[in-house]
Order: C-alpha cells, then structure tokens, then sequence
C-alpha cells in the first residue's frame, strides 16, 4: 500500500486555492493500487488534502499531535471539518502531547514524514514560523530522502 502524508499552510489565499485543490487531486489520482493519506486534519491542507483522498478511494490516517488538540482550531467550521474527516479515519495515531505546543506539531510532521512514501507540501517555499511549521517538516523530509512534492503557485504570498 503506498502512503503519501501531507504537510501545508492553514491559510490558503484565495488566489491560489484552485490550484492547490487541482494538484491534490493530481498528486493522489495518480496512483496505482491502494492507498493511504496521512493528515493531522489541520485548518487548510491538511484537510484539503484529507476530503480529497477519502474521495479519491484513499484510507485516511489522522494523526492528532496532542489530547488538547480540538483546542487549536479557530472557529467552529474547520472543528466541525476537523471531528467529521476525523470520525472518517480508518486509523488514528496519537501523539504524546498533553497540549499542543510547537514540539507536538513537530511530532506530528516528522511522523508523517517518516511514515509516508511520499509528502506532498502545500508550501510557499518560505521558512516556517515556528517549529513544526511547513518549512520545517519540508526540510525533515528531504534529509530522509523522501520525495517531496510541493503545490504552490509562485509569486502568490501566504495570508
């Protein structure tokens, strides 16, 4: 079974969100086989990435960085987005996190980095604003050799 594992901003201008969504489904209908998403179901990407692959036939694995971990999301929708993708796994790992700090996220990420035959990034290419963060994950997985496949469209800058 492959596995591809995402990583991604929680914001999306609007001006690229087409694109990103067009990539997802590139990156996760082209494959052959059975096939496994890796999500920590983040506001963004991560749940982007997670409708698209359960309608692409993929089984779903959330991995929750901490216990507090529905205390991060900002607004009832994307909690709402969050308990429904996760009621939908087919798996969940948990990390070892009371709260979710920058070190749980970071779990999280190299996780899924380790986990994955492949991440895709949904990334702007910039550093990441504190540890944990797209950028960081990105470089993580390219120290193990993983193929990183990064959606973005240049020029367009992070909300």
């Amino acid at each position: 079974m492959k596995r591809i594992g995402v990583t991604g901003h929680r914001s999306i201008p609007d001006e690229v969100l087409g694109h990103v969504r067009d990539g997802l489904r590139s990156v996760l209908e082209g494959h052959e086989g059975p096939l496994e998403a890796l999500s920590s179901l983040a506001d963004g990407a991560d749940q982007i990435f997670a409708d698209i692959a359960l309608e692409c036939g993929a089984d779903l694995v959330a991995v929750i960085p901490s216990e507090d971990y529905e205390d991060a999301f900002e607004d009832e929708a994307s909690l709402a987005r969050y308990r429904r993708l996760r009621g939908r796994a087919a798996q969940e790992v948990r990390m070892d996190f009371a709260h979710s700090t920058d070190e749980a996220y970071y779990a999280a990420g190299t996780w899924i980095a380790d986990s994955c035959d492949r991440l895709v990034a949904v990334w702007d290419g910039l550093p990441a604003r504190g540890l944990g963060g797209t950028g960081d994950i990105v470089a993580y997985a390219r120290e193990l050799g993983k193929p990183v496949t990064v959606i973005w469209r240049e020029g367009v800058p992070r909300d």
